[in-house]
Formats: structure tokens, sequence, C-alpha cells
């Protein structure tokens, strides 16, 4: 399959920074015809985003993002990973985040990387930000919790004890082995408004995800860097005996500069989570 060129638009510094060139008021047009349905999107955005923006199952849309090196590493054997991806692959991660409703993030890596998970290096909204924590283990002082005038919401299990302000939205739902399922999840957040989600990490979340059927798609940045076998792996799943058994799915190839992003459609293996399509 012959790669898409896609252009890198410079970094920027969120909603209201100002452009250098026309990177930017192009990407501002791009994401305001994004959420107008009846629009077409054009290039260079449009092949990659089209699929985010109605669901094919029911009325979700739900994305699963890893950036690795060629061998499929997220970081190293001591768990560095900044950064794995270079510019182009941020700005990807960065236009993503723009795009959906809430952006969701396990606990490992929430305490790990203590990330922002806000829109910087592109012009677009912050999303609702989403913290999988069973047991209640993420501090009040987590900068995902930080009071910015965005929805936080922290999913726990039911009877976890919490200490958060009183502005962060706890969702509190039924627990088995010390994990929640990821088709709960997607419940609950459908119910709060949520329904354009991007699962960015860490690899035992999207893979969780992945595993369970609750992604449409999957967006995998390969960098030109090699990490080493200690190196610690993009996916954690279940094992197979042979190579025919392995998962299978429809996929296009783009350039990011140096990188390529894989886009994976899931969307036939996709179980329903919200409120179901309506057959016409």
């Amino acid at each position: 399959m012959p790669l898409n060129s896609m252009g890198k638009s410079p970094a920027t510094a969120g909603i209201h920074s100002p452009g250098k060139d026309g990177a930017h008021d192009a990407w501002v047009e791009f994401a305001q015809s994004f959420r107008i349905l009846s629009q077409p999107l054009v290039a260079p955005w449009g092949e990659i985003f089209e699929p985010f923006r109605a669901g094919t199952v029911d009325e979700m849309v739900v994305v699963g993002q890893i950036g690795q090196s060629l061998d499929g590493r997220i970081a190293t054997a001591t768990g560095h990973s900044k950064y794995i991806n270079g510019p182009a692959g941020l700005d990807h991660l960065h236009r993503l985040r723009s795009l959906v409703d809430a952006v969701v993030v396990g606990v490992g890596t929430a305490l790990a990387d203590d990330p922002q998970l806000t829109v910087r290096r592109v012009a677009g909204p912050h999303p609702a930000r989403v913290v999988i924590d069973p047991n209640g283990r993420l501090p009040a002082s987590a900068r995902l919790f930080a009071k910015d005038g965005v929805r936080r919401l922290l999913v726990t299990a039911e009877g976890a004890t919490c200490s958060l302000a009183s502005e962060v939205e706890v969702v509190a739902l039924p627990a088995v082995g010390g994990r929640i399922a990821p088709p709960a999840i997607l419940a609950a957040l459908a119910e709060r408004g949520l329904c354009r989600i991007l699962i960015e990490g860490g690899a035992d979340t999207v893979s969780g995800f992945l595993t369970a059927g609750c992604l449409d798609r999957l967006h995998v940045v390969v960098a030109p860097i090699i990490l080493g076998a200690a190196g610690r792996a993009s996916f954690i799943l279940p094992p197979i005996e042979r190579a025919d058994l392995a998962l299978r799915m429809p996929m296009r190839a783009h350039q990011l500069d140096d990188e390529v992003l894989f886009d994976c459609d899931l969307s036939a293996q996709r179980v329903p989570a919200g409120r179901a399509k309506i057959s016409r």
C-alpha cells in the first residue's frame, strides 16, 4: 500500500496560539468542518479523521493510540519514553485529543508520567480527562486533575475510597479481580455525553480495550528507532498458538514526516457499548 504524504504542522501553544504560517489556520478550518457532519473533509487530514466523525456500531467512536519504536516498544527497560515519537507523531496525538470528547488513561500511566492530557501542539479544545483508577491510587495533585475548566472524571471501583476535589466526577463501577470491564466504562462515558473517545495509554489499558472488542480504530505511530529486547512492549495480549489465529484487520498507512501511522480498522469486532444505531 502506498503511503500518503501528510504535512507536519509547527508546534503551537493551544487554542489561542497564533500560527507562524498557514498550517495553524488550515488545521483550525479543518477542525471546525470536522464537527459539521454534512461538510466534506479535505486533505491533508480528511482520510485519517473521517472515520472519527460518526460511529458505525453505536453513537460512540473509540480509538486507541500507541506511539512505538520499530521493534514494537513504548519505553526502555527503565520505563523512559520521552519522547519515542518525534514532532510529527506528537502533533498527530494532539490532533486526536483536539477532536475527541474525552481522553482516557490508566492509573499506571497517570502515576508514571503525570500527563496533562491537554491540547498544546495544535489549535483545538481540550477534551475531558478520564483516568481508570479502580483502587483510588492517584493523588489529587495529579496534573490531569488540575482545575482548568475542563471536565475531569475518575473511573473507580464501587466502594473505593477517593479524596478528590468536588468538581472531579467520580464514576463508580463494578470491578472483578481489580479490573473494570471496558464496555462498562464506555457505557458510563456515553451516559455522560462523552461519545468520541481516545484511549491513550498505557499499553495495558489500550490492550484491555482491544481484547474486549472496544476499539473502532487503532492508531499506531512507528518511529524510526530501535529500543532493544528489554524495552516495554506496545501490547499486552493473550498468547495464540498459531500465526493464522492472529487478529487481522483492514489497515491504511500514512507518512508523518519520518514516522509512519498505521490506521487499523477494528469496527468489525467492536461490541456495542452506547446507544445502538437504528436501522432505517
